[in-house]
């Protein structure tokens, strides 16, 4: 996988938008991409998450939450930041290549009916799956 393009997605708990985000583009990306995800404060995966992804074809549920200081020393042609308190909180990845910082809600602290708050999975879900094909996908080898 030495030409892949090594991706990281950083959110603050590591329970749904970034780990949301690493399936998609290990699915939809293939052996282009190395993909990963971690948390500033990592936390444990949220059931919707698992749930809004099961909707979409992909199964999250084995995966765990994980720290960026795992990762901190690794080099990664992109760090993606997925929501603004990572993106204040995040650190400087030395070995990065590029940075970029998608302003996504966190779905955890929505409220309401399980419905309503389902929904709220759903369309981050779905603004994820948008941010990847736009910035990454269609850029292939201009990501890194």
């Amino acid at each position: 996988m030495s030409d892949a393009i090594r991706v990281l997605f950083v959110c603050t708990h590591n329970s749904a938008r970034s780990q949301m985000a690493e399936a998609f583009l290990r699915a939809m990306g293939g052996e282009r991409f190395d993909v990963e995800s971690a948390g500033t404060e990592p936390g444990s995966l949220h059931p919707m998450a698992i749930q809004a992804m099961a909707e979409a074809g992909i199964d999250i549920s084995l995966h765990r939450s994980k720290s960026v200081d795992l990762f901190y020393r690794q080099p990664f042609d992109v760090v993606v930041t997925v929501c603004d308190e990572a993106n204040e909180a995040c650190p400087v990845f030395p070995n990065a290549r590029r940075r970029l910082h998608w302003s996504l809600p966190d779905p955890s602290r929505a409220t309401g009916t399980d419905d309503q708050r389902f929904a709220v999975f759903e369309a981050v879900r779905d603004a994820i799956r948008s941010h990847i094909e736009q910035e990454l996908l269609t850029q292939g080898r201009q990501a890194a």
